[in-house]
């Protein structure tokens, strides 16, 4: 007789994979099926998953939670990407060549699952949408990583907080009766490591963008309290 206990974990790893972008096209016994074969692990808030020294053939779904992945360059941390739930990182899997990795750091208790790259290119083979879901997402990341650069390259520390909190808010936004929030909670050094700032260049962007009415802090979550506003500085306008 099968354990209840394990019945019911099924299912909820079933459901939280259903909700992984790249696997939509997947019937659900076919989604069944991967939640079956495919471990998973749970992380604790700021519990590091990997190092750049890991190298594997692992992609890794978000099925809860956030994660980030970043670098530290002369003492510095630079963040590239923050991963959050219906999403995967470990895209390098890929890739013949052995490259560098970043290190991946659980922003909140998460949930990651992990496919090796045979088990993936298995279910690409009979669902190519798979194939093309992850080329979709990938192309989303590109846009995201060239205009973050092109930001650091050419605006100021005020604008560039701007822009990044506008693209917090599309990717993890939460509408509540204050205004859309931002659920993680970033610090000013890691809001400084995906902007290329310093933690008091941060410090004083925030400030302004709080004495614009752009933004409010309210027990370390960031609320959006004028979306134009916010949108007019990250553009370098006045607000």
């Amino acid at each position: 007789m099968a354990d209840p206990q394990e019945e019911g974990d099924l299912e909820e790893k079933v459901r939280l994979f259903s909700l992984v972008d790249i696997l939509q096209p997947l019937s659900q016994d076919e989604i069944t099926d991967i939640a079956r074969r495919v471990p998973d692990v749970r992380l604790q808030r700021d519990q590091t998953y990997y190092t750049p020294e890991f190298h594997s053939k692992l992609l890794f779904l978000v099925l809860r939670g956030r994660v980030r992945l970043y670098d530290v360059v002369n003492g510095s941390e630079f963040t590239f990407l923050v991963v959050s739930a219906g999403n995967f990182f470990g895209e390098t899997a890929f890739t013949e060549d052995e490259v560098r990795g970043t290190y991946a750091q659980a922003l909140v208790p998460s949930r990651i699952a992990i496919m090796h790259r045979n088990v993936f290119e298995s279910v690409v083979m009979r669902n190519p949408r798979v194939g093309l879901k992850m080329v979709e997402q990938l192309s989303e990341r590109l846009a995201i990583y060239s205009s973050r650069l092109m930001d650091v390259g050419f605006k100021e520390v005020q604008s560039r907080l701007a822009a990044l909190i506008l693209q917090l808010v599309n990717s993890e936004g939460v509408v509540t009766p204050d205004g859309i929030m931002i659920p993680t909670h970033y610090t000013h050094r890691q809001l400084g490591s995906m902007i290329g700032a310093n933690r008091e260049a941060v410090t004083n962007a925030f400030t302004r963008l709080r004495g614009a009415g752009a933004v409010k802090l309210v027990h370390r979550h960031i609320y959006i309290q004028d979306a134009e506003t916010l949108k007019h500085i990250a553009r370098g306008e006045p607000p």
